[in-house]
């Protein structure tokens, strides 16, 4: 149970923080850092404990933000020993693994390249595209990310062309197949009609394909087509000879042929810039560039002499490798730069393949020059990334200069309210973090509002409402600190003119918040800004960057309260009152729907002819009758 002592953050208690350093021996090992709830936010390794975990705490290292916002939040540092560095590494991929700290992701939660993701933990697993990756449930299945959206949504489209896969998330019809089913599409997975152990193998071929096995799988059904042709079952032979003529063409249309080479192998290679490196992976198999992943990682603040290189790109290797299958693991890794423990890395990964893998910095020849072209295609997604950055650098300058803020506004909140005369009233929360949108922490509300029903809204009402919602923790739990807080705005923009902005301004002078948190209006006619207080807009020019920047968030809001009440309505119109009588399952619904034919003659029913049908007892039946007559 963590004390009230043990609440403060160490960096605030000198005293007590030299203490516990002074605890941690010169060895190598696994350590943790703890927050005031008592959860694990970090978990790093070291060969020497005592002076990396120093180094976090020392006034003249330069830390990244998001380091140096965790170590607002340690309260407590613990350690495991260990006897030697590859041990500390193969720990610290387990606990991480296990844990999942928060902080303990070097590479960014980049929402540019889209994942493959199979639900191995379900049934009948589904196969689709994501810009998250989550590992809520272990068994699931992650590959990526990819540089080329369109192209993998291609090579995802012909494997569901040429594998029966099921084709929707949801059935069509209860009690049987849609057309997928006879079109030979979809095994018909909504009605059970194929196990889902012959369906896990279907799938599994799949898997091979975004695994970099196309050519191992081409063998496998070559084998399959003529174990059925000898069988006279021409029929299976004739799909399966399908298949492998989509495999082929997929060979054909999405790989780049390199010479001479048999060996499975990786390379990978970087661009840094101040504060971000981009990286670049090369999946080669038989000789053919089967995928090029792509990460973006923050450049870490470390101690003289280390090579940051090499420390990114182990450090991606690791995170790479750290949920791949035994196949899926090459016997060769080149690299751009010798690593710090690479020898350690290539053991576990042998350990792991059960085959040697080597691990190589190549300084010339056909591996160098397969190196130089990773590190070019690197380059060029930096400087398309810094170009970004700076285009979005001068807006929020421009930003700053318009509204007089005494720094740059990094992170920007918008709102915004959706409904259809106030049914399904709905708000929106999005985020930009650097003029970027930060999808992880958009957020979704459901207005509460009694007042706010079909036929009337009130959108000033609504906003109110949400903004009270979302600043509510700081009047609940004062001791939250305010500005610097990553999880405080530097700037709420709210969709909509003075009468939505003065509505917002009254709430967070009520909860005392309005002097630390600046506000602003953006009204859509004229691309006006509003502030607090004033009654004619800010003299701006629409085409101005910062107001740009406004109005990209402006957007985004408004595109993202428009989709959830769009949700909420489908969902709306897809159920049936009869949902909304307590007692009523759906069993007892279709006998009612069967005795009386629609709910118009359920409603008209008396209760004694509603107890006629069986199931339906007499408080059951009063209770539909009180319902439909209140």
């Amino acid at each position: 149970m963590t004390t009230s002592t043990q609440a403060v953050p160490l960096y605030k208690n000198p005293e007590r923080l030299e203490v516990r350093l002074k605890e941690i021996p010169p060895e190598p090992g696994v350590y943790f850092m703890r927050d005031g709830s008592d959860r694990i936010i970090y978990i790093g390794k070291s060969k020497k404990l005592k002076t990396r975990v120093r180094s976090y705490f020392r006034d003249s290292q330069r830390l990244t933000e998001r380091i140096a916002t965790m170590v607002k939040q340690v309260t407590d540092i613990e350690f495991i020993v260990t006897d030697t560095e590859a041990e500390a590494l193969a720990l610290e991929a387990n606990l991480i693994k296990q844990h999942q700290p928060y902080f303990n992701v070097l590479l960014k939660d980049d929402k540019k390249y889209p994942y493959v993701c199979i639900t191995w933990s379900e049934d009948y697993p589904r196969i689709f595209i994501t810009r998250k990756r989550q590992l809520g449930k272990p068994k699931d299945k992650f590959y990526g990310p990819y540089t080329e959206s369109r192209l993998l949504r291609q090579i995802l489209g012909i494997c569901k062309r040429i594998f029966p896969l099921r084709q929707r998330r949801q059935p069509l019809f209860k009690d049987r197949p849609c057309l997928n089913y006879d079109l030979g599409r979809c095994p018909g997975v909504c009605q059970q009609l194929i196990s889902p152990e012959e369906y896990r193998k279907t799938v599994q071929k799949i898997a091979m394909v975004f695994q970099g096995r196309a050519g191992e799988l081409i063998d496998v059904l070559t084998v399959q087509m003529q174990k059925a042709s000898e069988e006279l079952n021409f029929e299976v032979a004739a799909r399966i000879r399908d298949q492998i003529s989509g495999l082929k063409s997929l060979n054909a249309d999405q790989k780049v042929a390199l010479p001479d080479d048999t060996v499975s192998r990786d390379a990978i290679a970087l661009a840094a810039g101040e504060q971000n490196a981009c990286i670049q992976l090369f999946q080669i198999r038989a000789g053919q560039l089967v995928g090029r992943l792509a990460y973006v990682a923050e450049v870490p603040a470390l101690l003289p002499g280390e090579n940051f290189m090499g420390a990114i790109l182990q450090r991606v290797l690791e995170e790479h490798y750290q949920t791949a299958d035994a196949v899926e693991i090459p016997t060769e890794i080149l690299v751009q730069h010798d690593l710090p423990d690479g020898e350690i890395l290539a053991d576990i990964l042998s350990q792991r393949k059960g085959k040697k893998v080597t691990i190589l910095n190549p300084q010339r020849q056909l591996k160098a020059e397969l190196i130089e072209m990773v590190e070019r295609n690197a380059q060029y997604e930096l400087q398309r990334m810094q170009k970004l950055s700076d285009r979005n650098q001068q807006a929020m300058q421009d930003l700053a200069n318009i509204l007089d803020l005494p720094d740059l506004p990094r992170r920007l909140e918008g709102y915004d309210i959706s409904h259809i005369q106030g049914s399904n009233a709905v708000a929106s929360q999005v985020v930009f973090v650097d003029g970027l949108p930060a999808k992880q922490h958009y957020r979704h509300y459901k207005i509460k509002n009694p007042e706010v029903t079909i036929g009337h809204s009130d959108d000033f009402a609504s906003l109110a409402e949400v903004i009270g919602r979302r600043f509510r923790k700081y009047i609940q739990e004062p001791e939250l600190q305010r500005v610097g807080n990553p999880d405080w705005p530097d700037l709420v923009m709210i969709d909509g003119g003075k009468g939505q902005l003065s509505s917002v301004v009254a709430v967070l002078q009520e909860m005392n918040l309005l002097e630390d948190l600046r506000v602003v209006s953006l009204a859509k006619k004229r691309e006006e800004i509003f502030l607090p207080g004033e009654s004619q807009p800010l003299a701006t020019e629409p085409e101005q960057t910062g107001v740009q920047l406004l109005r990209r968030l402006r957007d985004e809001a408004h595109r993202f309260a428009v989709s959830f009440h769009r949700q909420q309505r489908t969902n709306a119109l897809r159920r049936s009152r009869l949902d909304e009588i307590p007692g009523l399952g759906h069993h007892r619904q279709k006998q009612l729907l069967a005795h009386f034919r629609s709910v118009d003659y359920i409603r008209q029913a008396t209760p004694a002819q509603l107890a006629e049908v069986t199931g339906i007892g007499p408080r059951l039946a009063e209770e539909i009758y009180n319902y439909f007559h209140p």
